[in-house]
């Protein structure tokens, strides 16, 4: 039952980044949209996550159930030494589903309340997928010192150096490109698919520029970052099919399929997600020293493992039809 928590466990994480990351993807179009394009760009964001924004968030809860009940060791450490940005990241999940709402549902809708709501809703769109990815980069930088004796050094340069930073800066990059590639498909004016066109084509060139920072910071933290993708064979071609993908996905969109376009984004950000895990595995969370944790090894007893298994794979059952039929019935609702 080990292998099937963390089975789940991958899935759930991917399903966040690829689902809640376009959603927050599309409070970071509108941030860089003209003030003429806005209304636009929100009533499309709007027909798109509208339905299923706050179910996305069940991928992160499933996560952190996930860890906190199966991997204790490892829960206990991230919340511990990554404290600051994980409260950032969630303050911003709160922020922006309380603008969100109150943007779309406000029985009053005052011009000044809107442009805060607005406001709330872009911002924490931006801040949010910040740092996720700055936690992200925490985990595999070897930043994280437990045997520091200092409050800066236990849980500030933990999360705050360059290559979490640059890996902050990438996962936003990336939210922004999968919303861009949503919204084509939402759009019904062949002037806004031009429109979010041009957003996935320059947000896949900032992605593309994070990408090259996140190497630049590699390289000056002393993360092995190039020897983890291309040391391995496994890595090396999911990098590859990364790449075709997204050469598949502007074949597609050139040739007028909107919709298909989605897969092949949705394949290349998988890739890229397990092109960083892979070389690593079952090691999540890597620490100064090398003492590293595992999840074949730090973990709860195995009954608890067991019994956690069974609930995801119930639960599953449960969950997952209804989740389909939910973005059925929209889809329908919406043509």
């Amino acid at each position: 039952m080990l292998y099937v928590d963390i089975i789940f466990l991958f899935f759930a994480i991917v399903l966040y980044f690829l689902l809640g990351g376009a959603d927050f993807g599309a409070g970071i179009i509108e941030l860089f949209t003209s003030d003429n394009n806005k209304s636009r760009t929100r009533k499309t964001s709007y027909q798109a996550i509208g339905p299923i924004w706050e179910a996305n968030h069940m991928w992160l809860v499933i996560a952190v159930v996930i860890l906190f009940v199966g991997f204790p060791v490892i829960y206990s450490e991230l919340c511990t030494y990554l404290h600051i940005p994980l409260l950032i990241m969630l303050m911003g999940i709160i922020a922006r589903g309380t603008a969100f709402s109150f943007r779309n549902y406000d029985a009053v809708k005052d011009e000044r309340s809107q442009a805060l709501y607005n406001h709330i809703f872009v911002y924490s769109s931006f801040i949010t997928p910040l740092f996720l990815g700055i936690t992200a980069g925490s985990v595999i930088s070897r930043q994280i010192d437990p045997s520091s004796n200092d409050f800066l050094t236990s849980y500030v340069y933990s999360w705050l150096n360059w290559f979490s930073v640059a890996v902050g800066l990438f996962t936003v990059a990336l939210c922004g490109f999968l919303a861009a590639i949503y919204l084509i498909g939402e759009a019904k004016e062949q002037s806004d698919i031009k429109r979010f066109t041009k957003k996935a084509v320059i947000m896949n060139a900032v992605a593309v520029g994070c990408g090259g920072l996140v190497f630049l910071a590699a390289e000056v933290e002393n993360v092995h970052l190039a020897h983890w993708l291309f040391g391995n064979p496994v890595s090396f071609i999911a990098i590859i099919a990364a790449s075709l993908s997204l050469v598949l996905l502007w074949y597609l969109l050139r040739n007028g399929h909107t919709q298909i376009i989605r897969i092949p984004a949705a394949f290349q950000v998988t890739m890229i997600l397990i092109a960083v895990g892979y070389r690593h595995y079952p090691n999540i969370v890597m620490v100064k020293g090398g003492n590293n944790l595992s999840l074949l090894k730090d973990h709860a007893p195995l009954t608890t493992i067991t019994d956690l298994g069974w609930g995801l794979l119930i639960g599953s059952l449960i969950i997952l039809p209804a989740l389909g039929y939910l973005y059925y019935s929209f889809q329908r609702k919406a043509e």
